[in-house]
Parts: structure tokens; C-alpha cells; sequence
């Protein structure tokens, strides 16, 4: 019997996709491998997994952003995190303000859409991280992420990408940046108010960022890209708890487990959405204690950020009926309904 995604097609059939999926899954054991030997939490970068599938899987440019700069920027954005923890004086909302404007500005200069560098520069306000040996790791795995890139291309698994410089003016795009940064301080006010956390978990600020300023298709799927996001949250939560913490399940394992299902998903949908990746290996990084309560704490948070960044910025309410009610229906539902 034969699996097929929602569109109809075999899950996994492209054998050059089904090796980028091998590659992008050997880079994240490798991280979560070498944390768990050194018994270096701080080496688990979340978001690495989102690098991995925007810039391996994903057979297209994701960002516009010259790839030494990858390294340089998550390298500095990441060394601006921990410097904010080791030296701020300002309250968390202030130090997660710094954070992000850290990152806005790196973007803005170098006119590139790298958006995981806010998580980068976020990760760390929010969960205290003090230590160097963060942008140590984020340096040795970007590194490895544009290398494995640039060997992907020259092997022919996946098309060449060229660097196209952002089209806004510095201008416009500060301006963008500043509505960003006053509305995401709204909601991490409510988070920090409510003590929820986890309602403004970096790749959810990542996903803010991405729907405000895209004009890609996930922002037609709004519904579908929540969801996924949900599903992420759950299955690493799920796998953490159940298979490290009640098994004793090495957590390179886990990771395993946890991606078979992610990507699993992804092909099944036909699309990808990088911050997922990232939101699935959180549960990896967080004390045991707030784990249960993590998937309901995404769901919420992922709820208003991507609600605003709908409202707010792409104008949804201003969309003729037709397409509100589509962008409503996650395709995967719609392409079942046309198979039936």
C-alpha cells in the first residue's frame, strides 16, 4: 500500500528530496548528539533546525541573505543574547525589546531576510543563558549548514540560490521593524503579565516576523500553518516526556523520533514551514516542570501572532469574502474534499 500526501501524491517518492530529509536530519542528531555527550544544554539551538530545512529541504531561496552572512549575523546575533543576559540592567520586556531590535537592525543593514536571527538573539533573554558556549555552537553549526549547502548545490540535490538584496528601502523596512517591535512588546507584556511564558517562544516571534513581511503562500494558509506549528509543539513534547524523561531514551533518539514525524507531516502537506522545526525541539531546552502546559502555550501564542501579523500588516480584513473563507480552510482539507 502506497501513502500519499493530501495532494495525492507518494509520500517521499523524490529520491533527491528523501536525501536532503537524510542530510537535514543527520545535521540536527549531530547537534542534539553532541549536547547530550557533552551534557551542554546551551549547544541545542532550536532554531538550527529551521536553518536546516529552509536551507537543505526546501529546494528555493527561503531567505534573501548572502550565506557567509549566516554565520556572521546568527553568530553576532547570538553573542548580542547572551551579552544583553550577562550585562542588561533593563526588566525582561526591556531586555527582549533589545533583542529584537538588535536583530531588526542587522537585517535592516545588510538589507537581508534572515529572520531566525531574531531567535538567535531572543533564545537567550528568554531563557537566561549566560553562557559562551551558545554562539560557539551557533558559529560551528551555521558553519556547517552553508558548507552542506554549497555541497548539496554542487551535487546537484538541490538548485543553486543567488543573493537578492531586499526590496524596501532602510527606511520603509525600520519603519516595519518598529510596528513589529511595539506590537510583539504588547504580547509579550500579556506573557510576561500572565506568566505564560512560552507564549512568545522566539520561533513564534519568527513566525511573526515571517507572516508580516512574506508575501509567500503560507499566508494564505494561516489555519494549516498554525496547526502545524500546534503539532510540533506536540510531538516534541510528546516524545520528550514520554521517551527521555519516563523511558530514559537518549534525546538524539527522541530528535529522531520527533523529525520522522515532522517531516512525515510536511510531505504530507506538500509544504514546509521552517519555524516548525524549531518549535519541535524546544521542549528539548525548558525545565521538565513547564513541559505539559507547552503545546496549549504555542497554540495561544502562535494564535495572536499570526492573527496580528494578518490583520495588522498583510490587510486581511480589507480580502474579498471569497478569499477569507479559503484562507480559512487549510488546503489539506480542501485538496481530501476534491479527492472525494
Amino acid at each position: 500500500m502506497v501513502i500519499r500526501s493530501a495532494a495525492g501524491k507518494p509520500l517521499f517518492g523524490d529520491v533527491i528530496q528523501r536525501k536532503r530529509y537524510f542530510y537535514a536530519m543527520l545535521m540536527i542528531l549531530l547537534m542534539i548528539g553532541v549536547a547530550e555527550w557533552l551534557g551542554e544544554k546551551e549547544i541545542i539551538f532550536p532554531e538550527m533546525a529551521a536553518l536546516t530545512i529552509g536551507m537543505w529541504i526546501v529546494d528555493k531561496r527561503v531567505w534573501q541573505v548572502r550565506r557567509l552572512l549566516v554565520v556572521v549575523l546568527m553568530t553576532l546575533g547570538a553573542a548580542a543574547g547572551v551579552c544583553i543576559v550577562r550585562y542588561s540592567p533593563l526588566p525582561l520586556i526591556g531586555n527582549l525589546a533589545l533583542a529584537f531590535s538588535c536583530a531588526a537592525i542587522g537585517l535592516t543593514l545588510t538589507r537581508s531576510t534572515l529572520v531566525p536571527l531574531v531567535s538567535a538573539c531572543m533564545l537567550p533573554v528568554l531563557l537566561g543563558t549566560e553562557s559562551w558556549v551558545y554562539p560557539l555552537a551557533v558559529l560551528v553549526m551555521s558553519l556547517i549548514v552553508i558548507c552542506g549547502q554549497w555541497w548539496m548545490e554542487r551535487k546537484e540535490l538541490r538548485t543553486m540560490v543567488e543573493f537578492v538584496p531586499a526590496e524596501r528601502g532602510r527606511g520603509e523596512r525600520l519603519q516595519r521593524w518598529s510596528l513589529l517591535l511595539v506590537s510583539m512588546l504588547a504580547v509579550a507584556w500579556l506573557a510576561i503579565y500572565t506568566t505564560n511564558l512560552y507564549f512568545i517562544l522566539p520561533p513564534l516571534i519568527v513566525a511573526y516576523v515571517e507572516f508580516a513581511n512574506s508575501k509567500a503562500g503560507f499566508r494564505d494558509r494561516p489555519v494549516q500553518v498554525l496547526l502545524v506549528l500546534f503539532v510540533a509543539a506536540i510531538l516534541g513534547v510528546t516524545f520528550q516526556f514520554i521517551g527521555h524523561y519516563y523511558f530514559g531514551i537518549p534525546e538524539f533518539i527522541v530528535a529522531f523520533m520527533i523529525f520522522v514525524c515532522l517531516f512525515t507531516l510536511f510531505e504530507f502537506l506538500g509544504k514546509f514551514f521552517a519555524p516548525a522545526g524549531a518549535v519541535a525541539l524546544i521542549p528539548m531546552i525548558i525545565p521538565r516542570e513547564g513541559l505539559l502546559w507547552l503545546p496549549l502555550q504555542v497554540l495561544v501564542g502562535a494564535a495572536m501572532f499570526i492573527g496580528l501579523a494578518m490583520i495588522c500588516f498583510q490587510r486581511c480584513l480589507a480580502w474579498p469574502r471569497a478569499q477569507l473563507i479559503v484562507c480559512l480552510i487549510p488546503p489539506f482539507i480542501r485538496d481530501l474534499r476534491k479527492r472525494i
